[in-house]
């Protein structure tokens, strides 16, 4: 799915985290969402890498990264952890400042990314999230109905690992095929990845833990930074779906105005998995965006 791409395995302190890597020009970081890998972005890759030397990577936790035993305030899946694991794997691929392209989970990653490190983020793309605290915040029945994981997720282990573990093709299907494109936008190269990937030892209790820390110590995180009036500083755009939970329970952009002070952004016309369901116009969007 990564054709001339070149896979990289590099050590980032208590994990390694995977990566392929390819193309020319500035430096642009993929990050994905659950239940996948850095798989999402197969359909747009190959076009981005003709402007930039994009770096896809795995997270903590997913995919052929690294996945440790959650500490017992779940500090180690924090997406302050999460954040400075990709910025080890971009300075160690020589790359002290970058642009980021993130989707669902690994969004909130990017957002970490660039109020922890302003030096090293330069452009900031968010696909199909609003800020963490804002939705933990802003729960509506509709919303916990849509996004019943975040609540399954953050039991305490082995619960929900156990069910995960029990039959992961099942996990899959119930948790991306029930949005609102259905199976549609996955191809069968991409799935085989995702469910290799969700069976490995370790994988479901990484994810579990990732939403662990978003309950938790994530909100800790965002709270001391509205008290202190940090902010996104860097040029951003928040896209999101026009049939997701996300656009159709919250105010996206008004709320990414309230913690970034250059954001724009506006619905597209799909569901939540952009990259995989409408690429072509997500490289219309995205493209200019980067390339400022």
């Amino acid at each position: 799915m990564f054709e001339g791409f070149m896979p990289h395995r590099v050590d980032c302190g208590d994990v390694a985290i995977h990566a392929v890597a390819g193309g020319q020009g500035p430096a642009l970081l993929l990050l994905h969402g659950h239940p996948q890998t850095h798989a999402i972005w197969h359909k747009v890759a190959p076009e981005l890498a003709r402007h930039f030397t994009v770096v896809a990577a795995d997270l903590r936790g997913y995919g052929d990264s690294g996945k440790p035993a959650g500490l017992p305030d779940h500090a180690n899946y924090s997406k302050r952890t999460m954040a400075a694991d990709q910025l080890a794997l971009m300075r160690a691929l020589g790359f002290e400042r970058f642009s980021v392209l993130a989707h669902d989970r690994g969004a909130r990653v990017a957002h970490r990314l660039a109020l922890d490190h302003p030096q090293a983020v330069t452009r900031l793309v968010t696909l199909d999230i609003a800020p963490t605290l804002a939705m933990y915040a802003q729960t509506s029945e509709a919303f916990a109905r849509a996004y019943w994981h975040w609540f399954f997720l953050i039991r305490p282990a082995p619960f929900p690992e156990t069910l995960i573990e029990a039959d992961p093709a099942l996990y899959l299907r119930q948790t991306m095929g029930a949005r609102s494109a259905g199976l549609a936008p996955f191809t069968d190269a991409a799935m085989a990845e995702y469910l290799r990937c969700l069976s490995l030892p370790g994988a479901a209790h990484g994810l579990c833990e990732d939403y662990r820390a978003s309950a938790t110590i994530d909100l800790e995180h965002d709270r001391a930074d509205l008290a202190a009036g940090r902010m996104v500083e860097c040029e951003m755009l928040a896209l999101w779906g026009e049939q997701g939970a996300v656009g159709q329970c919250f105010r996206p952009l008004d709320e990414w105005r309230k913690v970034a002070r250059h954001v724009r952004g506006h619905a597209l016309p799909c569901g939540h998995y952009i990259a995989e369901e409408v690429p072509e116009r997500l490289l219309e969007e995205v493209l200019p965006f980067l390339r400022g």
